[in-house]
């Protein structure tokens, strides 16, 4: 148990100081390069963070296991927006940039929208609460190509945000070591977390904490670890829109990448089981509703009230994934 606590400990700490590298070093290429810090969040950063899904995603795809990709792509979205950016709006007012929030808002709640339309059956709309549906390889296929575009837009866009081509006039090495060192606060933070979370899961199993309790908090929450740590970072650094478009990228990168991937490399797509109809899918598209509809009237600043119901919502799905069965 104390070797346990100790691991805990360090990687706990070396996971603050990955955030804290990843969170500064994002502001500085934000400021050399003239590159809207929620763009940054919602590409390089994001990317980043996502890593953790899809790996999961993937390999439980590939290993016969399609359900628990779906399902976790799903949850981390549901997790992200509800829990991780409530707590991180309640920790303080997120700054907005309007009409980038906005765009990239869509593309976060079109890529929701897209995931469901995809996985109905149409032919048997009928039984669709019991026998649920499928993503068939093709529409992975199709959302990895939006993940290629969807990357490909937000580097033109983030062209056109600059003011000049600052890497060549601040100089291209300190350009190179900001994205080394944004290399390295990923690293640490994905390789922390990939420590952390079996460590974390072993305790409470030695202190008798029953599995179920287990499940339904550290492994929901395991893989969202690393958006999580970097979005309180952001915030309590004083740079919300990393935050912000941390969050935003996430959820387009948990449908184009997590969920597209896994089902591209599955042969029969991926199942979504009536449960994602009843509960899951229903969840997703009202947080992520919500959220779209609170950029839209929040003006420049996502205000306490507003973190405070997104973390409501985020409980209340929580207590009816035990209820809707």
């Amino acid at each position: 148990m104390a070797a346990l606590f100790g691991i805990i400990a360090v990687t706990l700490y070396s996971l603050s100081k990955g955030a804290d590298i990843l969170v500064e070093e994002a502001v500085a290429l934000s400021i050399r390069v003239g590159i809207s810090r929620v763009i940054i969040g919602a590409t390089i950063i994001s990317v980043g963070t996502t890593l953790p899904e899809a790996s999961v995603s993937v390999m439980s795809a590939v290993s016969g296991d399609p359900d628990l990709a779906l399902g976790n792509a799903v949850g981390s979205i549901i997790c992200d927006t509800g829990l991780i950016l409530g707590l991180a709006t309640l920790l303080g007012p997120i700054p907005l940039e309007p009409f980038i929030a906005n765009r990239q808002g869509w593309i976060q709640f079109g890529s929701g929208v897209l995931l469901v339309l995809f996985s109905i059956p149409y032919s048997r709309l009928d039984s669709i609460f019991s026998t649920g549906g499928n993503i068939p390889r093709y529409a992975g296929m199709i959302f990895v190509v939006l993940l290629v575009l969807y990357l490909w837009f937000s580097i033109r866009w983030a062209k056109n945000t600059s003011e000049s081509d600052r890497c060549e006039e601040a100089g291209s090495r300190e350009c190179l070591l900001i994205f080394v060192k944004i290399a390295v606060g990923i690293a640490l933070v994905l390789i922390s977390s990939k420590i952390l979370i079996p460590t974390a899961q072993e305790t409470p199993l030695r202190l008798s904490v029953p599995r179920g309790i287990i499940a339904a908090t550290l492994v929901a929450f395991g893989t969202s670890l690393p958006e999580f740590v970097t979005a309180i970072t952001a915030v309590r650094k004083g740079y919300g829109e990393i935050a912000l478009g941390n969050i935003i990228g996430a959820d387009i990168l948990n449908v184009l990448f997590v969920a597209g991937l896994s089902a591209a490399v599955t042969p029969g797509g991926l199942v979504a089981s009536g449960e994602f109809f009843r509960l899951l899918f229903p969840a997703m598209l009202a947080i992520l509703a919500v959220f779209r509809t609170g950029i839209a009237f929040s003006g420049e600043t996502l205000k306490r009230p507003f973190g405070a119901l997104l973390l409501g919502i985020y409980l209340s799905i929580t207590v009816l994934s035990y209820l809707v069965v």
